[in-house]
């Protein structure tokens, strides 16, 4: 058999989490990577560089691309022998259109494989608290496309599908008021149960629930749009006691994360991990040094330093780097004192198997004072950013210590992507806009210029002082600054901040 170069591959619904092993491998593998509009957006980041990249999206109303169209395109793809990934949303084979796919393929002699994905079918409802299967609520199961509801000679049989204990609609808020209609001429009570669910397994996931009798007009006030999956059953009275997606404490929150791209992933994974919808906006880029002239300095002098101060993990990462393309390596910390700002920073040397001398319960950089007060004149070395407060090194040297700086990075100002964010906080569609240095601020300026955005508008979750300083200068509406200046406490204030407002 002919080793297959297609793969239809089920994204799931649209929870990045719910993607398969084999599904990830795939789209990290492909040379060609052909996707649907909808559940498939998280993953186009991971294809690899020189992937070739075609959105046929398709939804209701607006066709991107022709089936047929897609079908061609598969076919063309697979003979210049690359890697094709046809990514969907879902599963390819519950109302996917996969089987058409695989058929066009088999036709045109291309071999193909099918990995299966998360229908919304199970997933939606389940997000929702509702479990279309339970022991003593129903024995029976039907899944079933909304498209046909209203056409004539449609195969979907009715007083079948009256009696099934759960039916779960997919595609069919068009024609809402003909399934219920339908249900109950065919002997559904008018008062079964109906929940409907609006981008389900999103951050923006919206439910509402009724009766056949009035779901229809329920879902059209609360403004229920498409993708929507509705569920059709007694078991949609269990979601009052189990429903949990809805109850993560940031869940509906829609929160900018400004970091360095290749910083932000900590921020955002806690965060949509607590229900948020992220819009990611890096604002600044972190650039190594490596062994360039200061740092060389820096080691020819080492004999003069007993103190090495690091206030960052980029300045561990940065000196670190430095040192391996020196050809030296941590051996070289032996005989030193290692003082760290913040958990963060240490944690950065301790999982490199050195424990730091010092870190100060504060997480500023004034903290290390008292350290420092109790020594006699001492060699410090600051491995730190180029442009950073002169704050401590002052205060150093009016203890009597000599100390110098030695930059190991500096960041750079990006230009982001920022439509998303513009248009977010136009529409006030922002909750908070996260700052996790006064880098990160200063860089979120510079992405708002030339828009109408006012800085007082910009909603800021500050993660200390000095960054919320440099918020306050920039006019920025500032609305909580963390207690514990790290990411995780970063998280903990903005918990607390949604908190406090739902109890105001």
């Amino acid at each position: 058999m002919n080793k297959p170069n297609v793969y239809l591959v089920g994204a799931g619904p649209g929870d990045p989490g719910l993607i398969t092993v084999r599904g990830v491998e795939l789209v990290r593998a492909a040379d060609v990577l052909i996707h649907d509009q909808l559940g498939t957006a998280e993953f186009l980041a991971m294809a690899k560089e020189g992937c070739e990249l075609y959105d046929v999206g398709k939804f209701a109303g607006n066709h991107k691309v022709t089936q047929d169209g897609i079908n061609e395109l598969l076919v063309q793809k697979a003979r210049e022998n690359k890697l094709v990934v046809r990514l969907k949303g879902g599963d390819p084979f519950v109302f996917g259109r996969g089987g058409e796919e695989m058929l066009y393929l088999a036709e045109h002699g291309i071999a193909s494989e099918v990995v299966p994905g998360v229908t919304s079918a199970i997933s939606a409802p389940c997000y929702a608290g509702i479990p279309i299967t339970q022991r003593g609520y129903t024995a029976s199961l039907a899944i079933v496309t909304g498209h046909e509801a209203e056409k004539e000679g449609t195969d979907i049989d009715w007083q079948a599908l009256a009696k099934i204990g759960t039916v779960v609609f997919l595609m069919g808020v068009k024609n809402l008021p003909v399934i219920a209609k339908s249900l109950i001429d065919c002997g559904r009570s008018p008062q079964t149960p109906v929940a409907m669910i609006q981008n389900g397994t999103y951050p923006g996931q919206k439910t509402v629930c009724g009766t056949l009798a009035d779901i229809a007009q329920i879902a059209e006030t609360a403004g229920i749009k498409p993708p929507a999956v509705t569920v059709v059953g007694e078991v949609v009275a269990l979601r009052e006691k189990l429903q949990w997606f809805e109850k993560r404490p940031l869940f509906g929150k829609t929160i900018v994360v400004t970091r360095s791209r290749h910083q932000a992933s900590v921020l955002c994974s806690q965060l949509r991990e607590l229900g948020a919808q992220v819009i990611e906006c890096p604002t600044i880029k972190i650039v190594q040094h490596g062994p360039g002239e200061e740092f060389r300095e820096f080691m020819s002098e080492s004999d003069s330093y007993e103190h090495l101060v690091f206030t960052s993990v980029n300045g561990v990462e940065g000196f670190i780097n430095a040192l391996q393309k020196q050809g030296r390596d941590l051996r070289f910390l032996g005989g030193k004192k290692v003082i760290c700002i913040g958990p963060a920073t240490a944690e950065a040397f301790v999982k490199r198997g050195i424990t730091p001398d010092f870190v100060p319960e504060s997480y500023v950089a004034e903290a290390l004072l008292p350290y420092f007060e109790k020594l006699p004149s001492a060699g410090v070395a600051l491995l730190r950013a180029e442009k950073a407060r002169e704050v401590l090194p002052e205060a150093l040297a009016k203890l009597g210590h000599n100390v110098k700086v030695f930059p190991v990075y500096h960041t750079e100002y990006v230009d982001a992507e920022n439509n998303a964010t513009i248009n977010a906080l136009a529409a006030g569609q922002v909750d908070l806009v996260t700052f996790t240095s006064s880098s990160t601020a200063e860089g979120f300026a510079r992405v708002m210029t030339g828009s109408q955005i006012a800085p007082a508008s910009v909603p800021a979750a500050s993660i200390g002082p000095v960054t919320t300083q440099t918020c306050r200068d920039l006019g920025f509406n500032l609305k909580l600054e963390a207690t514990e200046y790290t990411i995780p406490g970063l998280v903990d204030a903005m918990c607390k901040y949604f908190e406090s407002l739902r109890g105001a």
